[in-house]
């Protein structure tokens, strides 16, 4: 039976331990964990980081998060190309340049400082608050659409949601943030060298998960970003069609792929 524990409390020993034998496979430097919001993938990761460390190993977090533009240039955005790329999220809202530097600097063991965005300010911090790290032998990278392909331009003439369909009625917006995950996103995705996938059992489960993530960033500090539930399932409508996208094809796309329930238990477990 494989393990039924909720992410909450952290992911049966077991499987961590397998994750972490999977991401210390020959030539692995940089070992992606995707999954949709909410799914348990921060969770994971720090877990995997915490056995690999007590067994004497130097590991670097990253998330796909925290690369994200800040306010002003998603303002920037906003007014240049359309204003629902003020809000963080979808592709075409990350420095991309940044992230593949960081993956470089730590893939080739050179000291790097890892950016960080504090999401409840909904900016990244500066610089001189960014955690330094020397040489490490293993890098998690974990993101919500990591190695995610493109859409046919015929899947873009439709509106998918809500929002779509009030504040993208001709596309463009949809079509930016395509543009950019066939353009910009693959070069970043390639430096990962195996990917696992934690999948859902579909998105319909992904704004409950997302209100429980946003609850506990307020729980540890409010901010004036924070969103209550109604605006959290706004939100989520922006991550939409590249979330469907990401069940639709990395199940044949990642390494591995771990099957998680609506409560976000696993529903298998990883192969030895």
């Amino acid at each position: 039976m494989p393990p039924r524990v909720h992410p909450a409390a952290g992911f049966d020993a077991a499987l961590v331990e397998r994750v972490l034998a999977d991401a210390l496979a020959p030539g692995v430097r940089v070992y992606g964990i995707c999954g949709l919001q909410g799914c348990g993938k921060s969770t994971l990761a720090a877990q995997v980081a915490a056995r690999a460390r007590s067994r004497g190993l130097r590991v670097a977090v990253v998330s796909v998060d925290d690369v994200y533009f800040g306010r002003r240039e998603r303002q920037r955005l906003a007014r240049r190309v359309h204003p629902l790329l003020a809000t963080r999220g979808p592709p075409g809202t990350h420095d991309v340049a940044l992230g593949r530097a960081t993956l470089d600097a730590l893939r080739e063991g050179a000291p790097v400082a890892l950016p960080r965005f504090d999401k409840l300010a909904d900016t990244r911090l500066p610089p001189s608050r960014w955690h330094r790290v020397d040489a490490v032998d293993l890098t998690l990278f974990e993101g919500w659409f990591l190695c995610t392909p493109a859409q046919d331009e015929a899947a873009l003439r439709e509106p998918l949601n809500a929002i779509e369909r009030e504040h993208d009625a001709d596309g463009r917006w949809r079509h930016y943030c395509n543009d950019a995950l066939a353009r910009e996103y693959p070069a970043l995705w390639s430096r990962i060298d195996r990917l696992l996938f934690l999948q859902p059992p579909g998105f319909e489960t992904v704004p409950a998960w997302r209100w429980e993530q946003e609850r506990a960033l307020q729980a540890r500090r409010a901010g004036p970003h924070a969103m209550d539930r109604a605006r959290v399932a706004r939100f989520v409508q922006l991550f939409e069609r590249v979330s469907r996208q990401a069940l639709r094809t990395l199940p044949d796309i990642a390494d591995l792929t771990l099957r998680l329930d609506a409560q976000r238990r696993p529903v298998d477990g990883i192969p030895p």
